[in-house]
């Protein structure tokens, strides 16, 4: 007698996610941005939209915790777990458990309250949303096995104080190591900065330049950041003048650093 493997398979995506058992989560935007005072509220609202033609979603919302690492990658934490964190404040209105028949969409609304006890000084805190599939669809994989499929999708939340925005990247570093050019920045400014960090090549001796990958980065205040361009394999022997630009924010603010060094 054939014995089937019965598997639960969580997907964690932050955007629209079809699968072979077409079940599809869409939770828009990625991104949520409060700007509250303690003792007020703010609403903001979200969508989110069942893309299967066929299954039903059973949906939950619940809330963590998040930052960054030094690489820029995401952290998830319990919620409330954190000094930056914003979750213990977030309401889900009118209810954190819902369904969407195929096809169907839905306006959730986020709503933000700090409390007017707040005492720290952080500019910023954060949270992450997650909407959650509750009942698994049935499906087999690529080798046959019968599993359980369900979708998780999470956003960011962002919550700010009511005063003037100063978005403020300070370059700490730069240098190589091996292969790679590593620049290092800080986030001392008080509101979130996201950008594109680039980098260009000179052959001091030639004047022939090369043009690294650009690399988007993302960030809070207080983080420490370190992107790493690597250099190419064909990179030809010789002395090099490294120029990195940190571009960001609303206004499109540049940050430069230089570097000299020899590949050999």
């Amino acid at each position: 007698m054939k014995r089937s493997l019965h598997l639960l398979l969580l997907l964690l995506i932050t955007a629209v996610l079809p699968v072979a058992a077409q079940t599809g989560l869409s939770v828009t935007p990625p991104r949520v941005y409060f700007t509250v005072a303690p003792g007020q509220q703010q609403r903001q609202k979200i969508t989110v939209s069942n893309v299967s033609k066929t299954s039903t979603l059973d949906l939950s919302i619940s809330l963590n915790d998040w930052s960054y690492d030094d690489k820029g990658n995401n952290m998830i934490f319990d919620a409330g777990s954190t000094a930056v964190s914003c979750a213990k404040w977030v309401a889900i209105l009118p209810s954190s458990f819902f369904s969407l028949a195929p096809g169907e969409h839905r306006d959730i609304e986020i709503q933000m309250a700090p409390p007017a006890s707040l005492s720290d000084t952080l500019s910023v805190h954060t949270a992450m949303l997650y909407v959650s599939q509750l009942n698994p669809i049935d499906d087999v994989s690529q080798k046959g096995t019968n599993i359980k499929v369900a979708v998780r999708t999470g956003i960011k939340l962002y919550q700010r104080l009511p005063v003037s925005r100063n978005a403020n990247l300070d370059i700490e570093n730069f240098s190589k190591s091996k292969e790679e050019l590593i620049l290092q920045f800080a986030n001392i400014g008080n509101v979130w900065a996201d950008g594109t960090a680039s980098c260009e090549l000179l052959n001091k001796q030639t004047g022939k330049k090369t043009t690294l990958k650009d690399i988007i980065f993302y960030s809070l205040p207080g983080n420490k950041r370190k992107v790493f361009f690597t250099l190419p394999s064909t990179l030809e022997k010789g002395e090099y003048v490294a120029s990195a630009v940190l571009n960001y924010g609303d206004e499109a603010t540049v940050k430069l650093a230089e570097l000299e060094f020899k590949n050999e």
